[in-house]
């Protein structure tokens, strides 16, 4: 493995696009007009945790698809209310979206992190009629600690987890600039210190070494100016995943913040795609 300096440089997105307070600023502001203007359902709980609630923005039309997307900030910053500007998007695409919370690191472990994606998952498969949704249309996205906690989701054992669930409960992923690998992140002090990972923790936690648990498709996607680790984690999880990837899409102008704003916009060749994995490009 490369050395720490390497590792610290390489996954500090923050310093390695300066201009990102302004990306957080128009989501925050964006995402409070979409809430203003959108019949949605704002902090339903998924479980008894305080971090354990997601907004829920219904389509009236289209067949009943979900896309739950999973938020970044590297399992200890950002809030879903910061990412409703996604909703307008997909409504009008006819697809339901639930953007979730979870508790943050370091109150939580990434462990338990995950834990919580499972039971919000399980959520929306048992409520999904209650909102309008088919709760065999679910599909499942993320971006940066997001894309791991979504292809964690792919590799979930889900009757292992709940006996009453499908072994296919998501139809398929979307992994945006994820971490597929965790062990460099041991190497990287201001954020390990938060996670608190030690090597078999990270690897335990890491889906690029685990297999897809069904061949429900998944697509990668990684900014081409984002780090070059940041690339490679996306090429990793996309050879080890070869059997069930069913494109990667490139992103050549993209740093990593400005990848998730294509998910917000129907023009991207991003969101093509993922209305391509839900079969709606029909």
């Amino acid at each position: 493995m490369a050395n720490a300096a390497f590792y610290s440089r390489e996954y500090n997105n923050r310093e390695l696009v300066p201009e990102h307070p302004a990306f957080f600023e128009r989501w925050a502001r964006t995402s409070e007009q979409a809430r203003a203007r959108m019949v949605c359902y704002l902090d339903r709980r998924y479980g008894e945790a305080p971090g354990e609630t997601l907004d829920l923005f219904p389509a009236r039309k289209g067949d009943g698809s979900c896309m739950m997307f999973i938020h970044g900030g590297y399992w200890r910053a950002l809030d879903k209310k910061d990412f409703s500007f996604l909703a307008p998007a997909w409504v009008d695409a006819g697809v339901s979206l639930a953007v979730v919370n979870y508790d943050l690191c370091p109150a939580v472990t990434v462990e338990e992190i995950v834990r919580q994606m499972l039971r919000a998952g399980r959520w929306l498969w048992l409520h999904a009629q209650d909102y309008g949704m088919d709760e065999d249309r679910l599909h499942v996205s993320g971006h940066s600690a997001g894309g791991h906690l979504a292809a964690m989701l792919m590799a979930a054992l889900w009757p292992v987890f709940d006996a009453g669930l499908p072994r296919d409960l998501f139809k398929g992923g979307l992994a945006v600039s994820g971490i597929y690998d965790l062990r460099p992140l041991t190497q990287v002090d201001w954020l390990n210190g938060d996670l608190r990972l030690d090597e078999p923790q990270a690897l335990k936690l890491s889906p690029a070494f685990m297999p897809a648990a069904t061949r429900a498709p998944v697509m990668t996607c990684v900014g081409g100016r984002e780090s070059s680790e940041f690339r490679r984690q996306n090429a990793l999880l996309g050879a080890r995943w070869r059997g069930v990837l069913a494109g990667d899409i490139p992103m050549p102008d993209a740093n990593h913040f400005s990848v998730v704003d294509a998910l917000a916009a129907p023009a991207s060749v991003l969101f093509a795609a993922a209305r391509r994995l839900m079969g709606l490009d029909r």
